[in-house]
């Protein structure tokens, strides 16, 4: 017997926090601003995985030219299953971003 993997639900206790940074997430790794934020990583030579390197550095802000956004707080805000569920939503959208900008940007999604 086989069956497809299916992720739990597990209920968001910050809804509006988690929703403002999943909003800054999508809006940075959009098609439109991906370049940006790839740029800005490489100019501070962080890694694209390393999402609270991305939150210190308040890369989210600048690529969406939010600067009443504050990434890191509202991170800090979130319960420990929020924080580790937008983390989880943060590598999975850098995943999705153009192949042709990853194969550019390919230093910065290396492992090590």
């Amino acid at each position: 017997m086989t069956g497809a993997f299916e992720q739990a639900a597990i209920k968001i206790e910050r809804v509006e926090e988690f929703g403002q940074l999943q909003r800054a997430i999508q809006e940075a790794l959009s098609q439109e601003k991906a370049k940006g934020f790839l740029k800005r990583l490489r100019r501070g030579s962080i890694r694209v995985r390393d999402f609270e390197s991305v939150l210190v550095t308040k890369t989210l802000e600048a690529a969406t030219g939010r600067a009443d956004l504050s990434a890191r707080q509202l991170y800090r805000t979130l319960a420990l299953s929020d924080q580790a569920q937008i983390r989880e939503f943060y590598l999975s959208k850098i995943e999705e971003v153009d192949p042709v900008l990853r194969a550019k940007f390919s230093k910065l999604y290396q492992y090590y």
